[in-house]
Order: structure tokens, then C-alpha cells, then sequence
């Protein structure tokens, strides 16, 4: 199968699971702040944002075996194959005992230092143990089959059985909090629905890759990329987590974390949206790599650049516009917190936007594998986060920590801009440099044509989707007319490759 066929294959697959996942991301937090308050919405974003931590603990061997993977798939080398799964399957098994322990200590220090006025320190300490179930089914069976399916370009299986679980996630979640189950309660049923998941990539797995022997005998540094990897997976830890932690241990205002988390949700859902367009990329480019074809390397990356900041481009110019009307509808009629902040809107928006930018760059250190070479630019990124949120908590709340986010962000996309075509495309700098130039160009025009069209008042959800359609409607002619203009070549290349998606594969 071609790998414009596997992209597509992946990315419908991708888009339905966003779509799943963008409508279960709206319904279970409006459904925790209505039954259970903004406090409690808090307390579990804290609690996860935590045991996300704990993940670290994984030492990026996910990064480093679907890196080792590229390579023996695409030569069909069975027992390399075997052998790097094996790898993973012990040092999994490694990490996830040090993971239930980390979540043990969490569940009985937590309680001793945040407390609810709606829950006691047993239920705490139970509500931890219970949302650490989750990490802990991942370590023990799921990662290496997970590893395997992304190294192979098979997102879509992943996506499917991640859909499934989602769904009845989430019903059971509005059943029941609508018959006012205890809390805690509620999350011991719902943990369950994660079994779903793992009967189907467990099933499809063993059924696929028959050859595969899990017992496999590997060489100790068969890894070795594991803790260079885990540099890059510690910064995308920080940049969710450490805002939600700077939040609970030292302004210790689970209100505070609900109103980040809302906002969040919703840039959330940006980022979930954009996911669908480069979901098996990473795979798809590493498979490029390992072949050494450095001009379908060029080709590919510059219609990718040219067609993600595109995407980019609408996606926030309806975002800046929209988001703030879309919180004061979903939060309508929650009086225990004030959650209609517009500066906060802007940031948030301002911030994901500069963490889009350099995902192209970014893409291609993990499909390349760059880990080790990249890990001082990414220990400055997370560290800007974290001694620039926690000097600026104090002043200034929620707004200080994503200054410091920006400035991260900002950090990492000038880095990226030199580093991905000195080492990897050979490609101009000018080119990027132009193409995100143009990028705010496009958002400051698409935005103020936009500021003069959005009504001031948006009052249900069907008005809101009316105008987040035009707006993107309106975006995206600005857009692609920019695209036409300054970028028609890859613009039309683009277009040829989608209409071979669509035409069949020749």
C-alpha cells in the first residue's frame, strides 16, 4: 500500500476519532461542572495532570522503538521486528512497576496537601488510585502493540479502538452524573470501559503480526535512543502539565485550575482538528528517511509546510474570533467561578499557535530520530515554562503562566526554523521563514475582516456554529488565495495528491 494511501487511510480514521474525541471533550467537562462544581472539575484535572507526570517514567521508549521499527518494517526483517518488540514489552514492564508506585505515594501525599470541600482524604487518595488505572493498563499492554501499529503507519487501528473506548467513556459518564453517583464512585465504573481498548489492539495484534515472538532475545542497547527521546517526551509533558501543577501547589486554586483546563478544552480541540492532517506522518517521513531519498524528503516536507500552515492559518483566525463566545455559551449558567475572561482567550489562542508552528520541524526530529541532538534546545523550552510560570503565578494567575508558555513556544520555532533544514532537508531557511511570515500576515487580515462580520452577541450553539462556519469559510478564501499567490506550486502538487487519494491509487 502506497503511503499516500496509508496517510489517507490514517487520517479518516484520525478525523473520526477528533470528532469523537472534540464532542466527548465538551460533554464530560460540562457534565463534571453542572453535577459536580468547578472544584471538583479541578481536582480531577489536577489529579491527571500529575499521573501524567508519572508517564515520564516510560523513558521514551515508545520514541525510540518506532524509530527502531522504521527501518526492519520496511525491509520485512521479522526477527529485528521481534526483537525490538520484546525490548519494549520488558522495559515497559520495567517502567510500569515504578509507575503503580508513583501513583501509590500521589494517593497518599496528595490529600495530606490539597484539600475539597466536597470530598474527604479517602475519597482523594481512592480518586487517585482510580485515575491511575488508566497509565497503568498502558504500561502493562498496550504500549508495545501501540508502538508497533504507529511504526507501521496502522494509526487507524488505533484510532478505532480508541473511538470505541471514548464512546462508552463518555455515555457512561452522563448516565451516570445524571443519577448523581458519587464521584468517586462514578470513576471506579468508567475506568472499565478502558478494557474495550485493549481487547482490540490486543486481538488485531496477535491475529496481524503472527511472527512476531514477544520472548525474543534483544541486545541491551537495542534502545539506546530511549533516553535521548525521553528529553522531547519530558517538554510535551511540561507544556500540558505544568501549568495545571504550577496552578495547584502554588497559587493551591482548584478554581483556577477549572478555568484553565476549560480554556484548554477548547484549544484542545484546535489541536485535535489539526491532528487529523497529520496523523502517520511522523511514520510515513521516518519511512522516507530510512530509505536516504532526500528529494521526496524536500518535495514532501515543503507540501506539507505549505498545506499545515494553511490549515493553521483558518483554524486560529476563526479560533481568535469565536473562542470567547463559545466559553460564555458552555459556561452559562456555572456562578461559581467567572470563567468570561477575553484576555485569557487571546493567550490561550496566542499560544497554541506558536506551538503549531514548529510542528512541521518538530515532526521530522522524531521521525528522524534527532532526539540526543535536540535535547539542550528542549531543555531550554521546558525550563522557560517552568521558571517563567512560576515567577510569574504570583502577579498575575493564569495570564503569567501562558506569557511564559509564549515565550517557550517562541523559543522552540526559532530553533527548529535552523535546525530542521541545516541537519535534515538541506532546504533554504528563507522558505519557512517566508511561509510564517505569510502565516500572520493571513491571520491578521482573515481576523480583522472577521472582527467586522462576527455579531457581539452569540447567545445558543446553533448561531455559534452558523458563524464559525462562514468565518472559516471567509478564512479559508483568504487563505488559499495567499497560497495561489505566493505558493502556487506546492499548492497545486497538493491538490494532485489529493485528488489521487481520491481517484484510487494507480
Amino acid at each position: 500500500m502506497s503511503r499516500t494511501k496509508l496517510f489517507f487511510y490514517n487520517s479518516i480514521s484520525t478525523a473520526l476519532l477528533h470528532i469523537v474525541t472534540f464532542i466527548s471533550g465538551f460533554i464530560v467537562p460540562k457534565y463534571m461542572l453542572v453535577y459536580y462544581g468547578s472544584e471538583i472539575n479541578g481536582l480531577i484535572s489536577s489529579i491527571l495532570q500529575f499521573i501524567a507526570y508519572f508517564n515520564l517514567v516510560e523513558a521514551g521508549i515508545s520514541g525510540a522503538a518506532v524509530y527502531a521499527l522504521y527501518g526492519p518494517l520496511a525491509n520485512a526483517d521479522h526477527s529485528a521486528i521481534s526483537s525490538i518488540v520484546s525490548a519494549a514489552k520488558k522495559y515497559y514492564y520495567q517502567s510500569g512497576v515504578i509507575f503503580v508506585l508513583l501513583t501509590v505515594a500521589l494517593a497518599m501525599i496528595y490529600p495530606l496537601y490539597i484539600k475539597s470541600t466536597g470530598l474527604s482524604s479517602l475519597e482523594i487518595t481512592l480518586l487517585v488510585l482510580i485515575l491511575g488505572i488508566n497509565g497503568c493498563l498502558e504500561f502493562f499492554t498496550l504500549a508495545k502493540y501501540r508502538a508497533l501499529l504507529t511504526a507501521d503507519q496502522k494509526a487507524y487501528v488505533i484510532s478505532i479502538a480508541s473511538i470505541v473506548y471514548i464512546i462508552l467513556n463518555t455515555a457512561s459518564v452522563m448516565f451516570l452524573a445524571k443519577t448523581h453517583v458519587n464521584i468517586v464512585l462514578l470513576r471506579a465504573i468508567v475506568v472499565l470501559t478502558i478494557f474495550s481498548r485493549t481487547i482490540i489492539l490486543i486481538y488485531y495484534c496477535r491475529t496481524r503480526y503472527r511472527y512476531i515472538n514477544y520472548s525474543s532475545p534483544f541486545s541491551p542497547n537495542l534502545l539506546d535512543k530511549r533516553w535521548d527521546a525521553l528529553i522531547l517526551q519530558i517538554l510535551g509533558v511540561i507544556h500540558v502539565g505544568a501549568p495545571v501543577i504550577i496552578l495547584t501547589l502554588i497559587l493551591k486554586d482548584l478554581k483556577l485550575v477549572s478555568i484553565y483546563t476549560i480554556y484548554n478544552m477548547v484549544l484542545g480541540g484546535i489541536a485535535g482538528i489539526l491532528g487529523i492532517f497529520i496523523s502517520g506522518l511522523a511514520a510515513s517521513f521516518g519511512d522516507v528517511i530510512a530509505r536516504r531519498q532526500l528529494d521526496t524528503l524536500q518535495r514532501s516536507y515543503q507540501e506539507f509546510e505549505c498545506f499545515y500552515y494553511s490549515m493553521i492559518a483558518v483554524a486560529f483566525s476563526v479560533t481568535f474570533v469565536t473562542i470567547m463566545p463559545f466559553i460564555s455559551i458552555y459556561t452559562k449558567g456555572i456562578t461559581d467561578v467567572d470563567y468570561n475572561v477575553p484576555l485569557l482567550g487571546f493567550l490561550f489562542t496566542l499560544n497554541a499557535l506558536m506551538y503549531n508552528i514548529k510542528t512541521p520541524q518538530g515532526m521530522l526530529v522524531i521521525s528522524a530520530g534527532m532526539y540526543k541532538e535536540t535535547r539542550l534546545q528542549t531543555f531550554t523550552q521546558g525550563a522557560i515554562i517552568v521558571v517563567g510560570g512560576i515567577l510569574l503565578a504570583p502577579s498575575y494567575g493564569i495570564e503569567g503562566i501562558l506569557y511564559a508558555c509564549i515565550a517557550s513556544n517562541f523559543y522552540r520555532d526559532v530553533d527548529l526554523l535552523f535546525f530542521i533544514p541545516r541537519n535534515l532537508t538541506k532546504l533554504s531557511v528563507r522558505l519557512s521563514f517566508i511561509r510564517i511570515a505569510r502565516l500572520f500576515f493571513n491571520i491578521a487580515v482573515s481576523v480583522t475582516i472577521l472582527k467586522f462580520l462576527f455579531p457581539r452577541q452569540v447567545d445558543t450553539y446553533g448561531q455559534w456554529a452558523t458563524w464559525a462556519a462562514i468565518a472559516t469559510i471567509i478564512s479559508s478564501i483568504v487563505i488559499l488565495t495567499s497560497a495561489f499567490i505566493f505558493d502556487r506550486q506546492n499548492l497545486l502538487s497538493i491538490h494532485g495528491r489529493i485528488r489521487h487519494i481520491l481517484g484510487g491509487s494507480r
